[in-house]
């Protein structure tokens, strides 16, 4: 038995209402007792965390593993290492591996790899449909017993709307959710980026938002239809913020994720040709942007998530229309919500938390989100005053590809504590 005190911290836990400068007293892997002026004794691990903030373990719960297939993009071992660098305590990986995670031989073997190698926590999501072509389901509930806490056919949309509801109907029985990436692929064939005025002058074959609505909009009628839980991955038009915001109001069953490029950048980052600004969903026009901004502030988005996707450098390297889409961000996504959204005012600690912390554990039903007694002891602190340039050449990804290079951000986690134990822990 171990036991640490984090003594003086800002205690930020909006699961039990908590904003206190208090300490935080941990015992082997779980919490003991948060309080004013805990006692202590000899045995014990004693942190100054005066002017830190302390909070429930961040959970990204979109990345991208690659393993297994794709090993030389990313590990489990590597992709674990930068999620608690990045402040997260643990990380929900998508099935499109090679083999794709539609069966419970290789949701075994990712949790293996997490048990053996990982840094933090993994909690596998399986695929809807075998081999993730939206032909035929995948045994979702073997799935779920070999340990996926939701199903997602990533990088394609659930492909029909017969699959979407069969796929509802059958994982509300286990209380996981269906997590779509939403887009009409008849509309965004061989497109490269967003469709706008951006996209005419730069030559590039545009992707409507219109793509993203349709599927959402499908989406939404079928949660309705059928009482399931739809999870919308990495929205990012105001049309699709707006129909979620509306099945809200309706109390179904819908939550939703953004990621940090989508809060932070627009389409017209792209004008360079820098093949680290090519995503899917692709950066939107400014008035998504707002969009967005204001989703977070009125509490439509649930959840920050990273949309974690490492590419080898050949896979960059090539013609804009012709580059892998997606960017690394479990190093950087921390630093950019509180630079763009808590110190701009759009949302406070508080509400921060909540999106990286306490929904993501809600909505995919696993422990965390809380420092109350009794509750594991994955602890993010962070240091909101902290000035740093990200340095991509710096990052424990195998993959460099980043837009966020050089950019000056205020505000970074200082430590990742997670099953109790410091694994990682700023120098500065």
């Amino acid at each position: 038995m171990s036991r640490l005190l984090l003594k003086g911290g800002r205690i930020v836990d909006p699961s039990q209402k908590l904003d206190q400068v208090w300490d935080l007293l941990i015992n082997d892997d779980r919490i003991e007792a948060v309080g004013k002026d805990l006692p202590q004794d000899s045995d014990t691990e004693v942190i100054d965390l005066a002017g830190k903030v302390v909070a429930p373990g961040f959970v990204d719960m979109h990345v991208h593993l690659r393993e297994p297939g794709f090993e030389y993009k990313e590990t489990v071992a590597s992709g674990t290492a930068a999620a608690a660098a990045g402040g997260f305590t643990g990380v929900a990986c998508m099935p499109n591996t090679d083999p794709v995670n539609d069966n419970r031989a290789v949701t075994e073997l990712i949790l293996e790899r997490a048990s053996d190698e990982g840094t933090v926590a993994v909690y596998p999501i399986g695929a809807v449909s075998v081999g993730s072509k939206g032909e035929e389901m995948a045994e979702i509930g073997d799935l779920v017993d070999a340990g996926c806490v939701a199903v997602s056919d990533d990088g394609h949309p659930v492909a029909t709307s017969f699959l979407m509801r069969r796929a509802l109907e059958y994982t509300k029985m286990f209380g996981i959710p269906v997590i779509d990436h939403c887009e009409d692929l008849s509309l965004t064939a061989k497109s490269s980026m967003h469709e706008g005025t951006a996209s005419t002058r730069l030559g590039l074959r545009g992707h409507p938002s219109a793509a993203e609505e349709i599927i959402v909009g499908r989406d939404v009628i079928l949660a309705e239809l059928t009482g399931g839980h739809l999870h919308c991955a990495h929205l990012s038009t105001a049309g699709a913020l707006r129909q979620v915001r509306e099945a809200k109001r309706r109390d179904l069953a819908v939550t939703c994720e953004v990621t940090p490029h989508h809060f932070t950048l627009i389409d017209e980052a792209v004008s360079g040709f820098d093949t680290n600004t090519k995503m899917s969903p692709p950066l939107r026009g400014p008035e998504d942007l707002d969009a967005v901004l204001a989703a977070f502030a009125d509490g439509t988005v649930d959840v920050i998530a990273t949309d974690h996707a490492p590419h080898h450098a050949d896979e960059k390297n090539v013609e804009y229309d012709i580059a892998m889409p997606g960017i690394i961000g479990l190093e950087t996504a921390v630093p950019l919500a509180c630079e763009h959204l808590v110190h701009t005012g759009v949302i406070d600690v508080s509400r921060l938390v909540e999106l990286f912390s306490i929904n993501p554990c809600r909505i995919l039903g696993i422990a965390g989100g809380t420092l109350e007694a009794g509750a594991p002891a994955n602890v993010t602190v962070l240091d909101l005053d902290r000035q740093a340039s990200i340095d991509i050449s710096a990052s424990l990804s195998k993959s460099q590809n980043s837009p966020f290079d050089g950019m000056l951000l205020r505000g970074w986690p200082a430590a990742t504590i997670y099953s109790g134990k410091i694994v990682w822990r700023s120098d500065t």
